[in-house]
């Protein structure tokens, strides 16, 4: 069968990988690597973030609960330090596939996680960079927001819930995120996943797979 729709998850893979900024914040705080995702990793289902995502608790609620979390393994970070490196900065080459990819005639979608924090679906810390996420997040078809529908990845229901408002099935579809246990699910449902480990890499498997060439 062949692909109609490529489904793109927006931090790590439009933008940058926001895990680069958590490392940064990290170093400078003199924590050790990782220890970002390391709470965040802690009951998955059901921690600070985890809520935050699904929009179940507010920012003030989260920036305590992230701190609990991690003075529980050994350190001090605030759950608002976090918040303020998400914003990740925008891949002008994945933008430019997006308008490729459009013009070719294909329909795309994004699914991302994200959380009521900053300014728009990106979580800008500036309304510039909030109106530079809205005039990306216009050319999909279809965005699906965590925080706005109540179910994050890697929920099989939330990749379900694209293909339902693009009438579309699962093996027509291409999904690229930067994390495998978001692209797993996606695979399980019978769309070819690609998992993003770079701008260019990601431009180059999809081109690929595609048989058209991506900027």
């Amino acid at each position: 069968m062949a692909y109609t729709t490529v489904i793109f998850d927006f931090g790590g893979v439009i933008t940058s990988s926001p895990f680069e900024a958590f490392n940064r914040l990290e170093e400078e705080r003199g924590l050790p690597r990782d220890f970002v995702r390391r709470v965040n990793a802690a009951d998955p289902d059901s921690n600070a973030w985890a809520k935050f995502e699904r929009a179940e608790i507010d920012a003030a609620t989260f920036d305590t609960l992230f701190a609990a979390e991690a003075r529980a393994l050994g350190h001090e970070l605030e759950g608002e330090a976090v918040l303020a490196v998400l914003a990740g900065t925008v891949r002008p080459a994945m933008v430019a596939a997006l308008d490729t990819l459009k013009a070719k005639g294909f329909t795309i979608g994004c699914i991302t996680n994200n959380v009521p924090s900053g300014h728009g679906a990106g979580m800008a810390r500036s309304f510039a960079q909030a109106e530079e996420v809205a005039a990306i997040m216009a050319r999909f078809d279809h965005v699906i927001e965590s925080s706005k529908v109540g179910v994050r990845k890697p929920d099989p229901r939330i990749y379900q819930m694209m293909c339902d408002a693009l009438a579309v099935e699962p093996a027509t579809c291409i999904y690229l995120d930067d994390l495998g246990i978001n692209c797993k699910p996606a695979a399980q449902l019978g769309m070819h996943a690609i998992k993003v480990a770079s701008g260019e890499q990601a431009l180059a498997d999809l081109s690929a797979v595609l048989g058209i060439t991506l900027p």
